[in-house]
């Protein structure tokens, strides 16, 4: 079974042990299936489960180079040179946690269409913000957190659109509703 879930703002990635915060069990109330890979508490978008450990294993695992999709608001009006960097090369982390990445693909957006955010995003009249799509074949703790906040524009709002060949637009799932997909469709792809 594969289920996608267009997962909201401040939504824990795990069904249990909330600590008063929502849960996965908030939206989900399938047994035996379990996430493959996260979204952090305060990313929206595109979460996939499963209750096959090898369909989880392909799709968070790097070595299978599934391509993941953010849309990301960041502070300042972001340029050329910075998009260039997160194409090429961003150093992230310290000391042993120190790593080097890159974006598959990285090109500035229109603002979408989107659902308010609950709470929403900090307004300040003086600084611009703006989009970019961008495409990671990794998935490490807040990676294009990370990326973004290397080249000097830190991420306001992160949505994932897309794993592989699941696209949250096709799918028309508002926030906080699920539905199942065919899993063969993911793996032919």
């Amino acid at each position: 079974m594969l289920i996608a879930l267009n997962k909201p703002y401040g939504v824990l990635s795990q069904f249990t042990g909330g600590d008063g915060k929502k849960t996965l069990a908030d939206f989900v109330r399938l047994p035996g299936v379990y996430p493959a890979g996260r979204l952090d508490h305060d990313s929206e978008g595109l979460l996939l489960l499963t209750d096959d450990g090898a369909l989880q294993h392909e799709i968070t695992d790097p070595r299978h180079g599934r391509v993941k999709r953010y849309w990301v608001q960041v502070d300042g009006a972001i340029d050329d040179a910075a998009l260039k960097r997160l194409a090429q090369q961003v150093v992230i982390g310290e000391g042993a946690s120190r790593y080097t990445t890159r974006a598959v693909r990285v090109v500035p957006i229109a603002a979408p269409a989107l659902p308010d955010r609950d709470p929403p995003i900090r307004v300040r009249r003086e600084i611009p913000t703006s989009w970019i799509e961008l495409a990671i074949d990794e998935g490490r703790n807040r990676q294009v957190r990370r990326m973004t906040a290397a080249v000097g524009y830190p991420t306001l709002r992160l949505i994932r659109v897309g794993i592989g060949p699941i696209d949250l637009a096709t799918l028309d799932l508002p926030p906080g509703r699920w539905r199942a997909i065919n899993a063969a469709l993911f793996r032919a792809a």
